[in-house]
Formats: structure tokens, sequence, C-alpha cells
């Protein structure tokens, strides 16, 4: 018997991280996998599809110019509910934290279909940081049948919030499992950028300092005094080359391009495909970001890592010592970063690989342990 199950995402960074369950999935003799996409970046989403060799299944059409976290969500709730009712999927599976896996575990609960939470566990503690990233994944894990945690703490955290042990698969992270797949991939094609590409200019004798940056609590001052800091960087160091593939937010682009268009030595780019980040990752001398996956990947290449935050919810990651939370102040970024540029040993410390998110087999055991839960609660649940 092959059960259906529904995997459920919108963004760039869950698409990355469930691909290679994907991968597996398709593979898996009793599973029948169904792909839904509810159209937020769409452009991202098809490279990251593509890079992975997928494709969707079915595509949502929520997003409209200048939407509302709740006009989102009423749009998924709506018509996530009529393609469950189509599909009538033995279980859905949802990723993370953002309002999409949220409001699809939700619409999955009220149909009574079951529901897998990969990436479940992570707790910063502070339910308005990041916002609304905490709230959604405490309001997911406590509806989900299934919880996937990468680490041991982020298990003991569920087991706190009073999910039943046998409910838990500590698993790794499937980020970890994306990363190792395309690096492997790009080594073995020998890829670079393409003549045309922007990132085809960068030299290889100069250090390169990788920045991302995309988080709704850094908008407006937090993202101007980033972009403040970057400038100072750039100015103290011209022999560095500091590249920004820049989020498509508007305000987002708005505090980049704004204060920092006008230094020779920051190219600012468009959103990059998982091939050419991962590219450039590897190329990276150290990295900067707010985002949560990249606290992941850096690390597990060797990466030192500042994160532009003031709370981090992958505590883990800090005990290594090769990353760095170090805010959204100026002088602080300006100071962390210097450290890493100037002083040899300073930066010997924090380059060495640390993986505690996972050795690249994640997906199987999810798909390993999905396959046997639904063997043993076939016929459980009846949606209406």
């Amino acid at each position: 018997m092959a059960y259906s199950v529904m995997m459920v995402f919108g963004t760039r960074p869950e698409a990355i991280k469930m691909a290679p369950l994907a991968q597996v999935l398709r593979q898996w003799p009793d599973l029948d996998l169904n792909i839904c996409s509810t159209g937020q970046h769409r452009e991202m989403l098809q490279q990251v599809l593509r890079d992975f060799g997928l494709s969707v299944d079915e595509d949502l059409h929520v997003m409209t110019q200048n939407q509302t976290l709740n006009g989102l969500s009423q749009q998924l709730l709506e018509r996530l509910d009529t393609t469950y009712a189509r599909i009538k999927p033995d279980i859905v599976l949802v990723h993370g934290h953002t309002t999409t896996s949220f409001i699809a575990a939700l619409a999955a609960f009220y149909r009574q279909i079951p529901i897998g939470h990969i990436e479940a566990g992570l707790r910063s503690g502070n339910l308005k940081s990041p916002w609304p990233e905490e709230a959604n994944r405490r309001m997911t894990g406590v509806i989900a049948d299934l919880h996937f945690p990468p680490t041991e703490r982020a298990r003991d955290n569920l087991l706190r919030d009073g999910v039943a042990a046998e409910n838990i698969e500590v698993t790794g992270n499937t980020v970890i499992d994306a990363l190792f797949w395309m690096r492997e991939h790009l080594k073995k094609s020998g890829w670079k950028p393409a003549s045309d590409s922007p990132l085809a200019q960068l030299r290889s004798d100069q250090r390169l300092v990788l920045i991302t940056g995309h988080r709704r609590e850094n908008f407006g001052q937090g993202f101007e005094r980033i972009c403040l800091a970057l400038a100072e960087l750039a100015l103290r160091y011209p022999d560095v080359q500091f590249v920004y593939p820049v989020h498509l937010n508007p305000q987002v682009q708005k505090a980049v391009y704004g204060l920092l268009s006008h230094q020779s030595n920051i190219l600012l780019v468009p959103p990059q495909d998982y091939q050419h980040f991962v590219w450039l990752m590897d190329r990276a001398y150290l990295v900067l970001t707010d985002s949560g996956g990249v606290q992941e990947e850096a690390p597990a290449l060797g990466k030192p890592l500042l994160v532009l935050r003031k709370v981090t919810d992958r505590h883990t990651v800090l005990e290594g010592g090769t990353v760095k939370l170090v805010g959204t102040q100026t002088e602080r970024i300006v100071k962390e970063t210097s450290l890493l540029l100037d002083d040899a040993d300073a930066y010997q410390r924090m380059c060495r690989v640390f993986s505690p998110y996972g050795d690249g087999h994640a997906s199987e055991r999810i798909a390993e342990r999905l396959s046997l839960w639904l063997e043993e609660h076939a016929g459980e649940s009846e949606a209406p």
C-alpha cells in the first residue's frame, strides 16, 4: 500500500531544506509524494527545485502585492483546505517556523490530517524574536503528530513542551543534506558561475566576506545599522570583497541599495540560486548573516560566522566556538568583523568544521520513521 504524503512550503529556505527530503521520498517504495507550493517566492523556488531535479505538483498562487501576514494566512487556509479535500493526504509535512508552515499545519489539523514537523523543537525563548517565527514554530509543535528535531537539545525542548517521546525522532537537519549534496555536485561537475554572472568578476586572490540579511525584526533601524557597518568595513578594507545577495523584500532593498550601492568593493547582487550560494559560501573567508539556515551551513563548511541578531534559536551552534552572536549595532559588527580580518589567531580559532546539525543523512531517517509511523497508524484518522 502506498501512503499519500503532501509536503507544503512557500519560501526559498523551506524549499532548500525540503528538497533533499523530497528526493528521498520520491524514491521511497511505499510513499507517494505530492509537493505543494504556496507560490510565495515563486522565482527563487523554481530555481531551487530545478537545482535538485524536482517539480511542484500543486501551486496555490497565494501571493499578492504588499500582502500582510493576516492576508496571507487567510488565503492559505482557504486554498489549502480545498487542496487537502481533493488530495486527501495521509500526512502533511511542514518545515520549521514560517507562516506557511503553521497555517498548513492548522489547515491539516482542522481536517484531522496528521502533521509531520521537520526541524521541530528549535526555541529562542522569546516570542517576539525572531518574529513571527518563534510563535509559528511553537504553535506548529502543539498540533503536530510527528516531530523531527535536528538535535538532542531540540528534542529536550519538545519534551519540556509535553510532546510524547515516542512521537519524536532526532534526525539531524535536512539543510545539511542539501548543503553536502550540492557541494559534492558542484565539485564533481567542475561548476563555476557563467561568464555573464556578476560573480564571475570576483578575484581569487582577495578575501571574500559573504553577507545575507532578511529578518523582519531587523527591518528599519536594524538594517540601517548593519549597512552602515558594512560601508565602514568596505572603506577600512579596500582589498576585501564584500558580496551581498540582496533579498527581494522592498524594505531590505531600500536600505541596502540606499546605503551601499556607492561602495566599489561591495558587490550587491540579486538573490542567488542555491548552487551559486553554496559556491559563494565555499569561497567565503567569513560570513555575516541573520539567516537561520546559514547558521547551520557555514559552520559545516568550516567558515567563521557572525550572526546579525540579538538572539538565536540555534543555541547548539554557539557551543562550537565557530559562531558569534553580534547583534545589529554598527560598532559591534565593525569590531568583530575587523578582528577576524586582522587577527590570524582569532580567525583560526573560529575557522574549523563544526556540524552539530547533521551528517547529511537526515532525510533518510525521516523517510524511514515516516513510513513506519504511517503503517502503524493507518486508518486512525479520517479527514472530514
